[in-house]
């Protein structure tokens, strides 16, 4: 299987984009914030050292139309390797997500708690449940009180879960998904613990949040889960969640700006492929539409009043495809083989590419924020 990631494969339709990504620079010996520009690349760095940084700054399009920074290059040399590589376009940032924000994912996480994590016990309880809670969920904003009516008939019928609790309930449920600069950028592996023998990618718009909560832009991101894991109990949600390589984040942020708004986020489809190396192929969609809590709520739930980031927040927004596609035998559901190909699309952000490997034959995550203060600083760039 091709292993390259191409430039033209992975930039949105919109070549007028406003693209802020994070590179490894085999010149500058160091990690560069850039600016994508015609195929190139552009060293931000005397700008802002660090992309949480960099996004503080009001008005920040306007610093960058028009400006002229120092050129590092074509993308494609950092998909290539020949010049870095091409890393998640944030670093100080919390890395944190939401959970159980669709109705078909609701489902899966109920039926996952239900089979305690047993693959082969699935479709005997998807085929019980999903006709009575499938067809009661799809619609129902979290939170309504049509939601309070929906969980009343529930109860009663002894079918509430933990997780439709947080899927329509008032309180949405946002956890940490990684630490700062550990995510995995495009065309790097991404990682399944090897304990897990049932696990699935979840394909995700991320929002890329200021410390005052102002949502700035968005990448996409994958949110890789342990269905096994976390359906023997919910309360192993960081060891099925946070991994080595377990989150993978890119290609860019796309930052808002006249041509494109949050509102093109609330109606965008986000599609997913996977391909193994025993030609197998899924594909599938998630429609933003159908989320049950804005974008705009899962923020304000995330940051406010009684919870900051002081270097801001990436927010994985859920997703509502739960892959459920035999791969193993009849009645086994999906899970990943080392080698599979994942991508992750949506014309206005690009697209994701990663392949998946055991998270303890992933590169280790050695990189934090004492190595990276050590870095800026021996490059000149925390003076002043």
């Amino acid at each position: 299987m091709d292993m390259r990631v191409r430039a033209a494969d992975i930039l949105p339709e919109d070549e007028e984009a406003l693209l802020i990504g994070r590179v490894w620079s085999k010149q500058k010996d160091g990690p560069c914030v850039v600016l994508v520009r015609d195929g190139r690349l552009v060293d931000l760095n005397t700008l802002a050292p660090t992309v949480s940084m960099l996004l503080e700054l009001p008005d920040l399009p306007k610093h960058l139309h028009g400006k002229a920074y120092e050129d590092l290059g074509p993308l494609e040399a950092y998909l290539d390797g020949s010049a870095g590589d091409l890393l998640a376009p944030c670093d100080l940032q919390a890395v944190k997500a939401a959970g159980v924000t669709f109705a078909d994912s609701m489902l899966e996480r109920v039926i996952e708690e239900q089979a305690r994590g047993d693959a082969s016990r699935a479709d005997a309880v998807r085929a019980k449940l999903a006709p009575v809670i499938g067809d009661s969920l799809r619609g129902v904003v979290a939170g309504s009180e049509q939601a309070a009516k929906v969980k009343a008939l529930l109860q009663d019928m002894g079918l509430w879960s933990q997780y439709l609790e947080v899927g329509i309930g008032p309180d949405a449920e946002i956890f940490t998904k990684a630490q700062p600069m550990s995510s995995v950028g495009c065309g790097q592996r991404v990682g399944i613990h090897p304990m897990s023998e049932w696990n699935n990618p979840e394909p995700e718009v991320v929002l890329a949040i200021r410390s005052d909560g102002v949502i700035v832009g968005a990448t996409l991101g994958n949110d890789v889960n342990l269905r096994d894991v976390e359906g023997r109990s919910a309360l192993l949600l960081g060891k099925a969640k946070d991994n080595n390589a377990s989150s993978a984040i890119g290609p860019f942020i796309r930052l808002f700006d006249d041509a494109f708004t949050l509102s093109d986020l609330e109606v965008a489809r986000v599609s997913l492929l996977v391909e193994g190396r025993d030609g197998f192929v899924m594909t599938g969609e998630s429609a933003m539409s159908a989320i049950s809590r804005a974008p705009s709520n899962l923020s304000r739930q995330l940051l406010n009043r009684n919870h900051q980031y002081p270097d801001g927040a990436m927010l994985f927004l859920g997703t509502m495809f739960a892959p459920v596609k035999d791969r193993r035998g009849q009645g086994q559901g999906f899970t990943h083989e080392v080698g599979d190909r994942v991508e992750i699309a949506t014309p206005k952000l690009g697209r994701l590419v990663n392949w998946v490997d055991r998270s303890d034959a992933c590169p280790e995550w050695q990189f934090g924020t004492g190595a990276l203060m050590q870095n800026l600083a021996r490059r000149g760039l925390l003076q002043g």
